[in-house]
Parts: structure tokens; C-alpha cells; sequence
């Protein structure tokens, strides 16, 4: 059998967007809090980073909390937030790969603080160098690469 494609991937649809409650005697509520947690679709953070317009960025948490609330949920689950917003990245690679240019801006979407994604497709170079193509400064705290003044570039949802 074939393995599915990142596209593909970003499109199932299984029983998603789910909204879990997480009580006081859950192990996650230790780590991410007690309340209704949204595990959201896939595709849903994809639509979201396409809203990020040339030059602006966003932030995952973000992200994460437009889909919450949207949602009426109380938080959304961080661990797969990370999962489907890096699938959106590679499905959007492999579109361009294909010959697509309009493609998700993946690379406008940042991590907490600015910090560039080295889960990415290309790793923080390519990351580095689609940022500074919008004329972003990207500058390093130790191994850690972030864009310079971030918060002036910031949308709002």
C-alpha cells in the first residue's frame, strides 16, 4: 500500500475537530489544565496560517487559541497543534514541489517569542531564508534563531 502523501494527510478527516474534557484526576490536566480541550482538524490550522498576509507573521499559541475559542473549548491540545501545523508546512512543500505556488505561507507562522520552527521543511535555513525573502531580520540567541522585533509583524485573528 501507498503511503499517503502530506497533503492527503492535512485532509483526512477522522472524527476531528473533538472537544475532550480533561478533569482534575486526568494526567494531562497536570500538564496542560483541567477544562475542554479542542484536539482541532488538521486542515483547520492550514486555513488559518493562509490568512497571514506577505510581510506579517503569527504565532502558533495564536493559533491555538483562535481555534479555542471558535470552538468554545477552554484550551486546544498543544501536542498535536505542533503535529498539524508542521503538516500543513511539508503538505505546502510538497505542493510547491508539484509545480503549485499558491501554497500555504507556512513560514509565517512562528513559534512562541518569535522563535523560527526547525521542524520545518529545509530545517531552520529554509525557515530563515523565506522569512528574510519578506523582509524579516532574523537574529540568534545561542542555538536558537528567532525574528528580530517580531511583535511589530503580528496579526491579529
Amino acid at each position: 500500500m501507498a503511503r499517503k502523501t502530506f497533503s492527503e494527510k492535512l485532509h483526512a478527516v477522522k472524527d476531528l475537530p473533538r472537544i475532550q474534557y480533561i478533569g482534575v484526576d486526568n494526567k494531562l490536566a497536570k500538564r496542560f489544565g483541567q477544562g475542554h480541550m479542542l484536539i482541532a482538524a488538521p486542515v483547520e490550522y492550514d486555513e488559518v496560517m493562509k490568512l497571514v498576509p506577505e510581510g506579517r507573521l503569527i504565532m502558533a499559541d495564536k493559533i491555538r487559541e483562535y481555534l479555542a475559542k471558535k470552538h468554545n473549548a477552554d484550551y486546544t491540545c498543544p501536542l498535536t497543534a505542533g503535529l498539524f501545523i508542521n503538516l500543513a508546512a511539508h503538505a505546502a512543500e510538497e505542493r510547491r514541489k508539484a509545480g503549485d505556488n499558491n501554497i500555504t505561507p507556512y513560514w509565517r507562522t512562528l513559534k512562541t517569542g518569535g522563535e523560527l520552527n526547525e521542524k520545518y521543511p529545509g530545517g531552520i535555513e529554509q525557515h530563515k531564508l523565506l522569512l528574510e525573502k519578506e523582509g524579516h531580520e532574523i537574529v540568534c540567541r545561542g542555538k536558537r534563531y528567532f525574528v528580530k522585533d517580531f511583535e511589530k509583524f503580528l496579526i491579529t485573528l
